[in-house]
């Protein structure tokens, strides 16, 4: 079973992905790593300091890592890990964050002004949360502010264990929408 987990840059998808790796031996696809190692882009945008991922390149090359990690994964689940998965996957989960605490992550890793206010419009606005409505089967929702990655991690540890249980009914409080944070960055 392929999962994404999504979010804006910042929201804690990659300290989650290596927490779900070392605790249930999930398998993890960094896909902005895959794309920068080889070569899955069209061009590198240096004013937004990032490359422009070519999407048909990347789903070919996935159709072929994901069949060999599942082979090897516990109860066949691979996890997505890029602000992209949602392109991807049927299942994903959307890390968020409140837009301030998401500008002080971005801060830390040194992020261009520019690229901070980028990320926190894009957060306040829903925005990975309403592409992943218009590309995936079913979108789960998880607030990470103020959360460590270990407790971030146990929600989608949830998430997963209640879909391959079959329990879907029972994560009504990862349903998508309950966070409104529009009126957080002027």
């Amino acid at each position: 079973m392929l999962i994404g987990l999504t979010g804006t840059p910042g929201t804690g998808k990659t300290s989650v992905s290596k927490l779900l790796e070392k605790r249930r031996g999930w398998k993890v696809i960094y896909l902005n790593d895959l794309i920068k190692e080889e070569h899955l882009y069209t061009e590198v945008d240096e004013k937004r300091d990032a490359v422009v991922a070519d999407m048909e390149l990347i789903q070919s090359r996935l159709g072929e890592i994901i069949d060999e990690m599942e082979k090897g994964s516990i109860n066949g689940i691979v996890i997505l890990e890029s602000h992209l998965a949602h392109y991807i996957t049927d299942i994903v989960i959307v890390l968020r964050a409140y837009p301030p605490e998401l500008k002080k992550r971005l801060e830390k890793r040194g992020y261009s002004e520019e690229k901070i206010n980028e990320n926190a419009e894009a957060e306040s606005i829903d925005l990975i949360l309403a592409e992943a409505f218009e590309w995936c089967k079913k979108v789960f929702e998880v607030n990470t502010t103020g959360r460590t990655a270990e407790e971030t991690a146990a929600d989608v540890e949830k998430i997963i264990d209640n879909l391959l249980a079959g329990k879907e009914d029972e994560l009504q409080e990862y349903a998508p929408g309950s966070l409104d944070w529009i009126d957080s960055v002027p």
